[in-house]
């Protein structure tokens, strides 16, 4: 694909589509589908352009879409971010061996590692565990609960990056569940929604350390260039080296794969267009409240409202990164003096 270049590869899909979209419709009539034939539509026809563009546009102008850059559900396979619906989670219960696209061998989950930070100025230490240990290479602190007394020495400390070689604070944060694991928590922001937000809240650095195809960059040093699971192998047994790593021990743990390839799915920080949806879920919430919308069966308001309840819903991340599809209708002008602005067009 990236050999050809998009626009080659489009026209190589149009190709394909000519040569088979008629075959595949003829196969639908022969099965005895009850279609409207007259009112066949192509996804990528210049109609569906138009309504795609148009949509766009109006969101764009009334503030419901813009571009910022976020967590979202980034599949390295795909070299693209997908949505929720397309992520199923699966439930790992004890140690599993995965294949994973884009990996020679099998890989383990279902296990927790055990990783020690070392309190400069002490010769104690604090111990975190993790599902994920590549991703300390992207850790910028660690938390502890604040009513955690046995951490309450620690509040405001400094622990040692063994990899990076510098110094990470310890924050207090009511996120950690202190009957988990050891009850001091590795924070990542870049790499993990529930740290994202830890880090905003005590203006934590963020560090990525994968790129889109799912290999370490960055501050990584002698990781750089590696598969993510090749990390994973290799940081545990660094660590081991080291001396810092404090055992593992079965798990159980949800895996986020991709529906469409089944890649194992990274929260990754990219710029991307996103669409509010305070208003539309608030629209929503009001249109079955006052019976405009009636659910069947009745049940189902109760979920409804829940799941778009106040604060329960996030922005919904309208990019992708594939090819074959429609074109973003938006364009960055750059004005005189450098200043920076997004425009919705066509």
């Amino acid at each position: 694909r990236h050999d050809l270049g998009r626009d080659k590869f489009v026209e190589e899909v149009g190709k394909w589509k000519d040569e088979k979209g008629g075959k595949i419709l003829g196969q639908l009539e022969e099965l005895g589908a009850s279609l409207d034939w007259s009112k066949d539509q192509f996804t990528m026809s210049p109609q569906f352009q138009k309504a795609v563009n148009s949509a766009f546009i109006k969101l764009m102008d009334g503030g419901l879409i813009y571009r910022g850059e976020q967590l979202v559900n980034w599949s390295p396979e795909l070299r693209s971010a997908i949505s929720d619906m397309e992520v199923t989670h699966v439930d790992v219960g004890e140690r599993t061996h995965f294949d994973v696209p884009g990996y020679d061998k099998p890989v383990q989950f279902g296990v927790m590692v055990d990783i020690a930070y070392k309190v400069v100025g002490s010769d104690k230490e604090l111990v975190v565990s993790t599902t994920r240990p590549e991703t300390m290479l992207g850790d910028t602190g660690v938390a502890v609960h604040p009513g955690d007394e046995r951490y309450k020495q620690f509040h405001g400390a400094k622990v040692w990056h063994p990899f990076r070689q510098c110094e990470i604070p310890v924050v207090v944060d009511e996120h950690v569940d202190p009957e988990m694991g050891t009850g001091v928590v590795k924070i990542t922001p870049a790499h993990d929604v529930n740290d994202w937000e830890v880090g905003q809240r005590h203006g934590l650095q963020v560090l990525s350390v994968m790129d889109e195809g799912g290999h370490m960059v960055g501050e990584c040093n002698k990781f750089v260039g590696m598969h993510r699971f090749m990390a994973r192998e290799a940081v545990c047994e660094e660590l081991e080296q080291l001396g810092l790593f404090r055992g593992e021990q079965e798990h159980s743990m949800v895996v986020p794969v991709c529906g469409r390839t089944g890649d194992v799915v990274e929260p990754m920080l990219k710029p991307q267009w996103f669409m509010n949806t305070s208003k539309v879920a608030e629209m929503a919430c009001t249109a079955v409240t006052d019976k405009d919308l009636v659910l069947d069966p009745e049940e189902y308001k109760a979920h409804w409202l829940q799941f778009l309840g106040e604060g329960k819903q996030r922005d919904w991340c309208v990019s992708r990164q594939i090819w074959w599809g429609h074109q973003v209708p938006a364009y960055s002008c750059t004005a005189p003096g450098g200043g920076q602005c997004w425009v919705a067009a066509a």
